[in-house]
């Protein structure tokens, strides 16, 4: 019976945050991709922010959709401050700042020395119509 009613609760709680906007329907690419990284040699610093910038970011989308996705340093910058900006986000000024450090600092350490095993960034336009195919 537990078990039945956690996962009747699980249903309600995805069903209650795809209702108010919380969780991207989409499904991109990256989203297929590692969803961690070893963040081991980053310092100290950006270990810290790894941890909240999955916490709070993993609330909209998978994690895996940022790991996986490069991006220039302005469109890191418009994406974190569209982000900052959804409702419920809950990323204020100065944790939007520290996210789109960390992710400047993995794009230039990690992704950057092999850019072929991560997805480019897509357009609104190219959002919008994966949206479309999924029939969403």
């Amino acid at each position: 019976m537990k078990a039945k009613s956690r996962t009747l609760s699980i249903t309600l709680l995805i069903l209650v945050r795809g209702l108010i906007g919380q969780v991207s329907t989409v499904q991109l690419p990256q989203d297929k991709g590692p969803d961690k990284i070893n963040v081991a040699a980053y310092g100290e610093t950006f270990q810290k922010t790894y941890g909240m910038f999955r916490q709070k970011c993993s609330k909209c989308h998978t994690i895996a959709r940022p790991l996986n996705t490069t991006m220039t340093r302005s469109e890191w910058e418009r994406y974190v401050k569209r982000m900052m900006h959804k409702p419920n986000s809950e990323i204020n000024q100065a944790q939007g700042k520290e996210i789109f450090e960390f992710l400047l600092y993995d794009e230039a350490e990690r992704k950057s020395k092999n850019p072929k095993a991560f997805f480019p960034a897509l357009s609104d336009e190219e959002i919008e119509r994966l949206q479309q195919q999924q029939g969403q």
